[in-house]
């Protein structure tokens, strides 16, 4: 079998470990001791002041007592020392054991004001570097969401995600600053109802955030708004079975939000254009909607009275424009009768 050649294409923003470590102690050792180990070392290389021995815990989703039981094993082996403070809590640790030549030294400080937690682990490298505008903590955990939104979204969608499907999750995360719990719950939004497309899932993304939706609760609140009038407006234009496409939501949005009317006003214009045209048309009941807002209609009751009015216009315009037409029967000038002298005279007879 051939030897594997192994090529280094890393950048700089990269951790150093030891051949040591790898060659004699890495393979006898626990995976999670393992992990915290590497920990240690990326951090070494990018300071953060608000390292704790729980937010470690969160990052490497382990409890408190796996970090705790794994440094003391990496301290028993000799490749790190602890500090304690007088609560016999771990107040700095160093890399390399007692070598402090071979790694850095890790610092634990307690916070001011003091906080009922696990103390505070600031970094300190031999040479001075830039302090981070960000905590390195954070931006891990961040990364590490992400990652499991993403695996979250393959599920929902059923495929694995293209390069545009991870650009529009990572957009919805970083820039809309949707949390993971929104983002999760949006995309099981559409796919309930029927869409897939990472495009659709980006317009609800997108109307959610000119919304000012923060909270699932929020998205959720306003879900039950538009399932009812969606529901409601498509039972009244005759469809069934089927969710409100995009550019009939667009319709929908309009009439509640631009043009604020109740449902009631949307089902009646819905109403008036089947009566009309016996078929559902967005558009024209979008013109009577327009006339309704020209008419200052707000009510069913503004609307009675907007019809009334009509029909009497129709009733007058009709009597102006009927024609009078001649011909023998009425070409001849009307006599006038005398019903009183008439009645008089055949009752003396």
């Amino acid at each position: 079998m051939k030897a594997l050649k192994l090529h280094n294409h890393l950048q700089m923003n990269s951790t150093w470990i030891e051949n040591n470590f790898i060659d004699n102690y890495m393979a006898q050792a626990n995976g999670e001791y393992v992990k915290v180990y590497l920990f240690l070392l990326r951090h070494l290389q990018n300071p953060c002041t608000t390292m704790t021995i729980s937010t470690i815990a969160d990052c490497l989703e382990n409890t408190e007592k796996d970090i705790l039981r794994a440094l003391k094993y990496w301290e028993k082996e000799g490749l790190i020392s602890l500090t304690y403070d007088s609560s016999n809590e771990i107040d700095g640790i160093s890399m390399g054991g007692n070598h402090e030549d071979v790694h850095e030294k890790v610092i634990v400080e307690e916070p001011e004001p003091i906080v009922e937690s696990s103390p505070v682990i600031q970094e300190e490298l031999a040479e001075e570097k830039p302090v981070a505008k960000a905590s390195s903590i954070e931006q891990f955990k961040n990364r590490k969401e992400l990652k499991s939104l993403l695996f979250i979204a393959e599920q929902y969608l059923g495929k694995t995600l293209s390069g545009t499907d991870i650009e529009a999750i990572t957009y919805f995360y970083d820039t809309l600053h949707f949390s993971a719990d929104l983002v999760e719950y949006l995309i099981e939004y559409c796919v309930e109802n029927g869409h897939k497309s990472i495009h659709y899932i980006q317009k609800v993304a997108l109307a959610w955030s000119e919304e000012h939706i923060t909270t699932v609760e929020q998205a959720r609140n306003s879900s039950k708004f538009y399932n009812k009038n969606c529901y409601s407006i498509l039972n009244a234009f005759g469809i069934k079975g089927r969710a409100a496409a995009t550019p009939e939501l667009a319709y929908i949005k309009k009439w509640t939000e631009e043009y604020g009317f109740s449902l009631d006003l949307i089902i009646e214009a819905c109403n008036r254009t089947m009566a009309k045209l016996h078929q559902p048309s967005f558009e024209y009941t979008d013109s009577i909607l327009k006339k309704w807002i020209a008419s200052n209609v707000h009510h069913l009751s503004d609307l009675q009275r907007l019809d009334s009015a009509h029909r009497q216009t129709v009733v007058r315009r009709r009597v102006e424009t009927k024609p009078v037409i001649k011909n023998k029967f009425n070409n001849f000038e009307g006599r006038t009768y005398d019903y009183d002298s008439l009645e008089k005279q055949l009752l003396s007879q």
